[in-house]
């Protein structure tokens, strides 16, 4: 029963009653009260996303709405109300099997509407729940035929495949499939941890063979710098000397150098020692004063 069906009810009473009570007129207040009787179950209303599947004598006449609609009384009824909009549908396996032996818990949401309202009223008895199990058995068959690789990396592909098998099922029922989206794919304790340690190694061995990779490039590096200085003497000398200042420059720390290296920067430094001993003027010579003689 809707409002405006009642409000129309409650109008003809009230006009019945007038005509009875102050009009005197039986004959015109008897049919209005039938009317008014009659209207409610009648006049129906089905809202914008819904439709009504009516049978009249036991025989489909069709989806009305939306809005108002009028049926006839005792000879027409409404099967069922169905709702076009995009209905939710969650389903889950648990311990299901891959192809590789894996067991697995998955979860899922199936996203389908009704297009067809006159089958999906008349083809089945509960077409929600035959929705369901459809979608849930879809799941395990489609589990039981994918690796777990595949379903743990290509969700998307999983996806379009499912979708198209719960489609292929139910398209003769008058229901299409929006859309599948899987939520949540659990794996056992023991499995993850297996996994886990699985790429932890992963990470260390590419870890390790980056390591290696960048010493053997230092090591390539520094024998062409060997063989550099090698060829010049004079390079690795001013490269000593570079290190022993960038080392003391902050600290102001005595530094005591191999016997190796104090030669070579005393080579170095000779002929700049040399060359100031001779351009310095020479000192005249003192002689000691003379001894007094003994007394």
């Amino acid at each position: 029963m809707n409002p405006i069906a009642t409000g129309i009810a409650l109008v003809l009473l009230a006009a019945a009653a007038a005509s009875f009570a102050l009009l005197h007129q039986p004959l015109l207040a008897a049919p209005l009260a039938l009317i008014a009787f009659l209207t409610p179950s009648s006049l129906r209303m089905a809202r914008q996303w819904e439709r009504a599947v009516v049978l009249r004598a036991g025989r489909l006449q069709g989806a009305r709405g939306p809005g108002l609609f009028m049926i006839i009384p005792v000879v027409d009824s409404v099967a069922g109300m169905v709702d076009l909009r995009i209905q939710t549908t969650p389903i889950a396996t648990e311990q299901t099997l891959t192809r590789d032996t894996t067991p697995v818990d998955v979860d899922a949401i199936v996203f389908w509407k009704v297009a067809d309202p006159e089958r999906a009223i008349t083809v089945l008895m509960d077409y929600v729940g035959s929705v369901s199990l459809v979608a849930q058995t879809s799941l395990r068959e489609m589990i039981g035929a994918t690796d777990l690789a595949t379903l743990l990396e290509d969700r998307k592909h999983i996806d379009t495949v499912l979708r198209d098998s719960i489609a292929a099922k139910i398209a003769d029922w008058g229901i299409t499939v929006q859309g599948v989206e899987i939520r949540d794919v659990m794996l056992p304790r023991s499995l993850q941890d297996a996994m886990s340690r699985q790429a932890q190694a992963g990470r260390e061995r590419m870890a390790r063979v980056t390591l290696a990779a960048a010493e053997r490039e230092v090591a390539i590096e520094l024998e062409e710098a060997a063989r550099a200085y090698d060829r010049s003497p004079t390079a690795l000398q001013i490269l000593q000397i570079n290190r022993i200042y960038e080392m003391n420059k902050d600290r102001g720390a005595t530094i005591l150098l191999p016997t190796s290296m104090a030669d070579s920067m005393a080579r170095m430094l000779a002929p700049a020692v040399a060359m100031a001993a001779a351009q310095a003027p020479a000192s005249p010579a003192t002689t000691p004063p003379p001894l007094a003689p003994p007394a």
